[in-house]
């Protein structure tokens, strides 16, 4: 395919929700308003969402697939001259597939969203908002100066903030304030790093700065640099112990929020330290993976050991908090694949990055499906009298939480388990110099992590999925409550958990009128809706790419490996 309409394709991909969220401020003309003004601006953003796909579809099929380690689809021109930076966009092997990843959740996002809006002030503000988190996310990925980069990764902690603040849920205030406290922390810290390097080199130019594989630096500059660098990466990816805004962030952010923050934002701190760190300052890179090897593997342990105290008995654990502390585990293998320095590991590190937020994307995607049908996310609740007992009540979603789970735990087969597979064997034979005893250490602990994993994820597909509705709905009889427990829902109406603002209940999914139980649902539960046709949409997507990641691996490996060979200088 002609180069240069792949290379309007990548500008256009980020350029168009640019355009996109300004638009939607706008007032809707005439004669695409409609009934509902609310509804038009819904369209406008499932129509700039899915044009922006289909560019980077095109982009991807477009694509030279025998050379994924050459930057395609280049721009690159003069911006600010006197400092040297300039707009330089391309796309290879291992940008490529977040563009696509981007681009689709963002799509599932907007489209979820038009038939469930979160309930906030304005959804014009919400689209635009939606509209300039994809275009920032997308530039970080599409980026090849140090500048833009900068400028680019910045950019989305304005609409995350706005979006948890203003459409989240209880707490979302302090939990947008430590998000953006935390990150722009260590932005700052990031950007000192960026520029000792832009300053030490002579250039800005990511490209160059690859080729030149730490030439020009001293070891000094080159370990300030990813120290300082990593630190604001860090933050974003997130590494134990600089993960602990995004529990608060992804238990108070509305579902179209999380499923962004888990399947898209996270993935610009390990991004970066693929492109920036490991080329630019590689003897740098090689002093601190150590530190970064043995923070990951702490991160592992740590998130799997969170989630099982959520997941126990009693332990009133939030599902959304639940996940959001798996994160910080299945990051962790990222990071540890990163650290080994090997072309394994770090081919590792960016399948999982993409299983992570393809996976995690679906999780948080049917939680939120689960609390607007029960009016809660409380394991507690939904394993009690509440009754959730998905497989007798709403078989499809309960077997689509099944399947999520089991995808999220590495089961082979399926898109988690090659990534953490291959950071394992990437830490089993590190880089040369590396101390192979402690990568042998951190391996083993990484391993446990993955017991623990399936550990918690069982656990919770037990207690939401399994259980007989009628016996919890007797328990609850028995109890002085009612049928299904406080906050379900039951025919023709939806009770709006305590603590829930009253806009809540505008957003309820409606159920189908009481007169006796729905075929297979045991007397006395709750009538409780299964998949409707828009979340099938939404989620579908998610469903397939999970098994073609598992049973094709190859297809994204022949993408990243070249890609990452050139990066690691040939090795």
């Amino acid at each position: 395919m002609n180069d240069t309409l792949l290379q309007y394709a990548l500008i256009g991909a980020v350029v168009l929700p640019l355009l996109g969220a300004g638009a939607a401020l706008l007032p809707a003309p005439p004669g695409l308003r409609g009934r509902d003004p609310e509804q038009a601006v819904l369209r406008h953003g499932v129509t700039v969402t899915g044009a922006v796909l289909a560019l980077t579809l095109l982009l991807a099929a477009g694509f030279d697939h025998d050379d994924p380690a050459r930057m395609q689809a280049v721009t690159d021109a003069d911006w600010i001259p006197a400092l040297g930076v300039r707009l330089h966009l391309g796309v290879d092997g291992i940008s490529l597939p977040l563009l696509v990843m981007t681009a689709l959740l963002t799509f599932l996002c907007a489209l979820y969203s038009y038939f469930r809006m979160p309930a906030g002030p304005s959804t014009a503000g919400f689209v635009a908002l939606l509209l300039l988190l994809e275009a920032g996310t997308l530039a970080t990925f599409a980026v090849l100066d140090l500048v833009l980069f900068f400028l680019a990764f910045e950019t989305v902690l304005v609409p995350m903030y706005f979006l948890i603040a203003r459409w989240g849920e209880k707490g979302r205030e302090r939990a947008a304030w430590r998000f953006v406290l935390f990150t722009v922390a260590g932005s700052v810290v990031m950007l000192l790093g960026l520029l000792l390097v832009g300053v030490e080199a002579g250039t800005f130019d990511m490209v160059r700065l690859a080729e030149q594989h730490g030439d020009g630096l001293s070891r000094t500059v080159q370990v300030v640099a990813v120290a300082a660098i990593g630190i604001g990466l860090a933050v974003k990816a997130p590494m134990w112990p600089l993960h602990s805004w995004l529990p608060d962030a992804h238990t108070a952010a509305p579902t179209v929020g999380s499923v962004l923050l888990a399947g898209v934002l996270l993935k610009m701190g390990t991004y970066g330290l693929v492109r920036i760190a490991l080329p630019i300052a590689p003897d740098g890179a090689h002093v601190l993976a150590p530190y970064l090897a043995a923070f990951a593997t702490v991160g592992i342990v740590y998130g799997s050991l969170a989630c099982l105290a959520l997941a126990r008995p009693g332990a009133r654990g939030d599902l959304k908090r639940l996940i959001a502390y798996s994160s910080v585990g299945h990051m962790g293998f990222v990071l540890l694949g990163i650290a080994t320095l090997t072309p394994t590991g770090v081919n590792g590190a960016l399948f999982a990055n993409i299983a992570h937020g393809i996976v995690t994307g679906l999780l948080f995607f049917l939680v939120g499906a689960v609390k607007g049908r029960l009016g809660t996310a409380d394991l507690d609740a939904l394993a009690g009298t509440t009754g959730a007992a998905l497989y007798a009540r709403a078989p499809r979603l309960g077997a689509l939480l099944a399947f999520a789970a089991v995808a999220s735990l590495g089961l082979p087969g399926l898109a988690g388990f090659w990534g953490e597979m291959l950071a394992l064997f990437g830490a089993f034979a590190p880089a040369e110099g590396l101390h192979r005893g402690a990568y042998l250490t951190f391996m083993a602990l990484a391993a446990l992590g993955t017991l623990l994993t399936a550990a918690y994820l069982l656990t919770v597909v037990r207690r939401v999925c399994m259980g007989d509705p009628a016996e919890r709905a007797a328990e609850g009889a028995a109890e002085g409550r009612p049928a299904g427990g406080a906050g379900a829902v039951h025919g023709g109406g939806a009770a709006v958990p305590a603590g829930a603002r009253p806009a809540a209940a505008a957003t309820a999914l409606a159920l189908p009128p009481a007169g006796g139980p729905a075929p297979g649902t045991a007397a006395g539960a709750a009538v409780l809706p299964d998949v409707r046709g828009y979340e099938f949409a939404a989620w579908v997507p998610l469903v397939v790419l999970t098994v073609l990641a598992g049973l094709w691996p190859a297809v994204l490996l022949g993408l990243t490996d070249p890609a990452v060979r050139t990066l690691l200088g040939g090795s």
